[in-house]
């Protein structure tokens, strides 16, 4: 009899292991999720169509499966212009959703909104689009995988000092990364002997540039600065032809938002010429960026991609690389440490993430927009390698 019980109990301890042996190897297989909360509608949807594009593209083509998880993508569209809304959407992706990771953020004040929300779930913040230099600063849990406004200012100040640019008036939507890239060029251009004659700020959301432009041309400066978010460089440049500042002899410099390359095709000829710094353009000329512009602009009818696009499809690469790092493991610190430090050859060139600040180091470009096979294109003509945020005081 008590070889009988002893066999029983065998078999029900071996029942046991077993059971929660699968229960274990279920849990360990359990789907990892992604909050991706970007603009699907209103002023700045342009920047979510583009996000989740490049997002679906990168996962059909290295898999929905990285360390044997499975990566989920929830959609959530906040609008764009609501920090209440965002805050609401993350709170609900990770309270309701369970989501390990949450991703996109299309303007400053969307992060911002977000930052508490990561630091208090421990889950990691990969910022994929918004600029401002201090949002890493908001969350150890952020990772960019972006840009900073700063960081593809700087050069374009620099290149205006060495290339017979003496005045310049600079333009910028009044928020922090208009605040960021006014303070950048200011410094930089001074630093380098030229003069800022005037300084002007438009609200975020401004369908009317024109009264800012009729004082530009009063003012009379060699060149006009201009940093707007994406999707408002085309009022700008049509509003400065209609205004007939070129004519005036005013040359326009930006930073590369103003020439969106998802906006280039609606912009036209009125961006001919014009010079402007960022870390993308569709016409950037290595092989693996010829790749993901044909797959981009076949999966998504002709769609050019953009610097939003770019910031998502390598957000995806920085997880994937974090997941395989940890073997799948998916808790916060353990991912967000596998992200520091990483570096690869993305479609823009070569970018690493800062182990110390987390955010991202990346070659910004100085490029003027061109006629190319019957577009009009930002191409590249000199560079800045390996080029960190260089920050705001």
């Amino acid at each position: 009899m008590n070889h009988l019980n002893k066999t029983r109990r065998t078999i029900l301890l071996g029942a046991a292991l077993l059971s929660a042996g699968i229960a274990h190897s279920a849990t360990a297989a359990e789907p990892l999720k992604v909050g991706l909360i970007v603009p699907m509608s209103g002023p700045f949807a342009s920047t979510g169509r583009q996000v989740d594009a490049a997002v679906k593209l990168f996962m059909q083509q290295n898999g929905a499966t990285v360390a044997g998880r499975e990566v989920q993508i929830i959609l959530k569209d906040d609008g764009g212009v609501s920090p209440d809304v965002t805050k609401r959407l993350a709170q609900e992706l990770i309270a309701r959703d369970k989501v390990q990771v949450l991703a996109g953020f299309g303007l400053t004040p969307l992060a911002f909104a977000a930052a508490p929300i990561a630091t208090q779930a421990k889950v990691p913040m990969i910022v994929m689009n918004a600029a401002t230099s201090v949002i890493p600063q908001r969350s150890p849990y952020i990772v960019r995988t972006g840009f900073t406004l700063a960081q593809v200012t700087a050069p374009i100040a620099q290149w205006a000092a060495k290339n017979k640019i003496k005045s310049v008036v600079t333009f910028v939507s009044d928020y922090g990364p208009g605040i960021d890239a006014e303070k950048v060029f200011v410094k930089d251009f001074t630093a380098a002997g030229g003069k800022i004659v005037a300084s002007l700020r438009a609200p975020l959301r401004n369908p009317d540039y024109s009264p800012f432009l009729a004082r530009v041309k009063d003012a009379k400066p060699d060149a006009l600065f201009v940093f707007v978010p994406s999707g408002e460089g085309a009022a700008v440049l049509k509003q400065f032809t209609d205004r007939g500042l070129a004519q005036a002899g005013i040359k326009l410099i930006a930073t590369g938002d103003v020439l969106d390359d998802d906006l280039m095709p609606s912009i036209g000829n009125a961006a001919l010429g014009v010079v402007s710094s960022h870390h993308y353009s569709a016409a950037h000329p290595s092989p693996e960026n010829k790749a993901f512009v044909a797959a981009f602009t076949k999966a998504n009818k002709n769609m050019r991609p953009n610097f939003h696009a770019v910031g998502a499809y390598d957000g995806m690469h920085l997880l994937y690389a974090a997941l395989k790092k940890t073997g799948g493991k998916s808790d916060g610190p353990a991912l967000l440490e596998a992200m520091k430090g990483q570096s690869w050859t993305s479609v823009r060139g070569p970018v690493t993430i800062d182990p110390a600040t987390r955010d991202i180091v990346q070659t910004v470009y100085i490029r003027k927009a061109e006629q190319v096979d019957g577009g009009v294109y930002n191409v590249e003509f000199d560079k800045v390698e390996k080029f960190k945020d260089p920050g705001v005081e």
